[in-house]
């Protein structure tokens, strides 16, 4: 018997991108899928065709997750956004790659871009509990009262990810709406949405529970249009909407009184600052009284 090893050629695994919705990996319902290809038109995936019914289901799940998440402490809240920084960390050179392809930068480009995403989610976790220290607080009134304000999450925010900064544009749009306690069902971006969608491989060993980010992929309008119109859905980021696109859904969205962020020229490399943070945040102010004590009236 020969001792040499007959050499043979592998079958390449290409991969399997699927949406993420409630926790799980489905398919489009209407099957559809469509050829992503990088910055010099290349092919690198077929990605999910998301329809109508692929956003009502992910609003669904977003709504369902909602009380949940909402009501965690805001430090564990994060302690969970922490965990998704340390898990990116792990997979640095497959993201590195996607981006790389994704957006026609040199690896050392996209290696900057990836740390600076992973960057994101520190800072982002680091907020979780001091948000309200900023935004809340006691208020003085003429009266015998406690005056106390603080915020709350506004709910359900569906999430246009920015198209040309596919990963750390969307990691600066997603991270603060779920820091604050809302949930989010995120349009990746049309061109280049696979470090989106491995994106969700990562939420989802990350303790974020099902639910909470919901992740589509496919044309942003036809996706956008259901959920700006959803009446369950409770805000809309526009940041990957064009100045037509906008118009149209912050129309649809006044239907129910959406909140709504307009799109505007954004340096994701930039520190970030707390505007997003408090983009999705409710004001809620509560009077109690302050009592007397003692015979002289003196208050507490």
């Amino acid at each position: 018997m020969s001792e040499k090893t007959e050499k043979t050629e592998r079958l390449s695994v290409f991969k399997t991108y699927k949406l993420y919705v409630g926790g799980k990996f489905p398919r489009s319902e209407s099957g559809r899928v469509y050829e992503v290809t990088d910055a010099k038109d290349n092919w690198l995936a077929n990605a999910p065709l998301s329809s109508r019914k692929d956003a009502r289901d992910a609003v669904v799940a977003a709504r369902k997750a909602f009380g949940g998440w909402s009501g965690a402490t805001a430090y564990n809240r994060g302690q969970v956004l922490y965990r998704v920084a340390e898990m990116l960390e792990g997979r640095r050179e497959q993201f590195v790659r996607e981006v790389a392809e994704a957006e026609g930068l040199s690896k050392s480009r996209a290696a900057a871009v990836v740390d600076a995403a992973v960057d994101r989610w520190v800072w982002y976790a680091g907020w979780t509990d001091k948000i309200a220290q900023v935004v809340g607080g006691a208020n003085p009134v003429a009266g015998p009262f406690f005056n106390l304000s603080s915020p709350e999450p506004t709910g359900v925010v569906a999430v246009l990810a920015p198209q040309e900064s596919s990963f750390l544009g969307l990691v600066s749009v997603l991270a603060p709406v779920i820091a604050t306690g809302n949930t989010a069902v995120v349009v990746a971006s049309e061109k280049s949405p696979l470090p989106a969608l491995s994106l969700a491989e990562v939420l989802a060993t990350s303790d974020v529970p099902g639910g909470v980010v919901n992740i589509l992929s496919g044309r942003t309008a036809e996706i956008a249009a259901p959920l700006a119109a959803h009446q369950d859905v409770n805000a809309i980021d526009l940041a990957g909407a064009d100045e037509a696109l906008a118009k149209e859904l912050e129309i649809a969205a006044a239907d129910n009184l959406k909140r709504v962020l307009r799109p505007q020229a954004v340096d994701y490399s930039g520190t970030p600052g707390t505007d997003r943070l408090t983009a999705f945040l409710e004001t809620k102010t509560v009077w109690h009284t302050t009592g007397a004590l003692g015979a002289a009236g003196s208050s507490y």
